[in-house]
């Protein structure tokens, strides 16, 4: 079995309202992608994410691993976005290591 990632630029995810980004990328990883997007999305993005997988986890689709490098800090250390975030099938893809400039994940055809 072959293994598709979708490396998505930042330029394509800013054109993108926030449902449509989470839609987008729900859809690819539900298809058995690996989804890498430029840019990453807020800490809201990433929670409302998880909220809407949950609501479609079945027997086909048990849900999601992501992980992603934080922004480095703005003005009054708030972090507003990740610099990078991988999103994959949870049967796919784990994370097996993650520090601040390296992830290391564990991709696996079924």
């Amino acid at each position: 079995m072959d293994i598709k990632m979708d490396l998505i630029s930042e330029d394509k995810i800013n054109s993108m309202s926030s449902m449509e980004k989470l839609r987008f990328v729900l859809d690819g990883v539900k298809s058995g992608n690996i989804v890498v997007l430029e840019g990453g999305l807020t800490s809201e993005e990433q929670m409302k994410l998880i909220e809407l997988t949950m609501t479609e986890v079945n027997e086909d689709f048990p849900g999601i691993e992501m992980s992603g490098y934080p922004s480095k800090k703005s003005f009054l250390n708030i972090r507003r976005q990740a610099r990078l975030t991988v999103i994959g099938p949870a049967k796919t893809m784990r994370t097996i290591k993650k520090e601040r400039d390296l992830i290391s994940a564990v991709i696996s055809a079924i």
